[in-house]
C-alpha cells in the first residue's frame, strides 16, 4: 500500500521560513515524478513545484520561484519543500504528490497545514 506522509507545516509570520517533509512508502519510486500541489480555502489546487526523476530537474509555480525550493532523497523516497519569505498568500494545505513515469496515476499525501499570518 502507498502512502505518501507530509510534516512540518505550521503557523508562520510573514517574512519567515517553513520546511515541509514527505516520506513515500509501499513500493519503489523509481522514476517517478514527486512534488507538491496547495489548495487555499475556496481556490483549486495548484501546482507549486516538482521534482522529475530524470536528471533531478526542477520545475515551480512563477509564484514561488526564487523562494521555495524543492529537493528529494532517492534512497529515502523523500521529497522536502524549503519554504523562504512565507507570504500571507502562501496559506494553504499543501499536498505532496508522486506520479508514475508514465504519468498515468498520482499519489497524494493527505496534506499539512501551513498558515503565514500577516
Amino acid at each position: 500500500q502507498v502512502q505518501l506522509i507530509e510534516s512540518g507545516g505550521g503557523l508562520v509570520q510573514a517574512g519567515g521560513s517553513l520546511r515541509l517533509s514527505c516520506a513515500a512508502s509501499g513500493r519503489t519510486f523509481s522514476g517517478y515524478a514527486m512534488g507538491w500541489f496547495r489548495q487555499a480555502p475556496g481556490k483549486e489546487r495548484e501546482f507549486v513545484a516538482v521534482s522529475r526523476w530524470s536528471g533531478g530537474s526542477t520545475y515551480y509555480a512563477d509564484s514561488v520561484k526564487g523562494r521555495f525550493t524543492i529537493s528529494r532523497d532517492n534512497a529515502k523516497n523523500t521529497v522536502s519543500l524549503q519554504m523562504n519569505s512565507l507570504k500571507h498568500e502562501d496559506t494553504a494545505v499543501y499536498y505532496c504528490y508522486a506520479e508514475t513515469p508514465n504519468g498515468e496515476y498520482t499519489y497524494w499525501g493527505q496534506g499539512t497545514q501551513v498558515t503565514v499570518s500577516s
